[in-house]
C-alpha cells in the first residue's frame, strides 16, 4: 500500500473516531440532526478554548469526559 493511501486510511479513521464523539455525547440525538446547530455549538467551544478562560474550561472538560469515559468502561464490564 502506497504512503498516501496508509495516511488517507489514518486520516479517516481519525475523522470517524471525531464524529463518534458527537453521537456518543448525545448532540446528534439532542440537536435532531442540525449540522449547522452542531457546527456551531463547535465553533462557540473553540471560541472558548481560544478565549483567557480556555484553559479553564480545557480543564473541566476533559475532568467531565475522562469520567464520562470511565463511568461507561465500568459499566460495560
Amino acid at each position: 500500500m502506497r504512503s498516501w493511501q496508509v495516511e488517507r486510511r489514518k486520516r479517516t479513521r481519525h475523522l470517524i473516531e471525531l464524529g463518534g464523539l458527537v453521537v456518543k455525547a448525545g448532540i446528534v440525538d439532542l440537536t435532531g440532526d442540525d449540522r449547522a446547530v452542531i457546527y456551531g455549538a463547535l465553533l462557540w467551544v473553540a471560541e472558548k478554548l481560544n478565549s483567557e478562560d480556555g484553559e479553564k474550561a480545557r480543564g473541566l472538560w476533559a475532568g467531565e469526559g475522562k469520567g464520562a469515559f470511565e463511568s461507561r468502561r465500568t459499566s460495560v464490564r
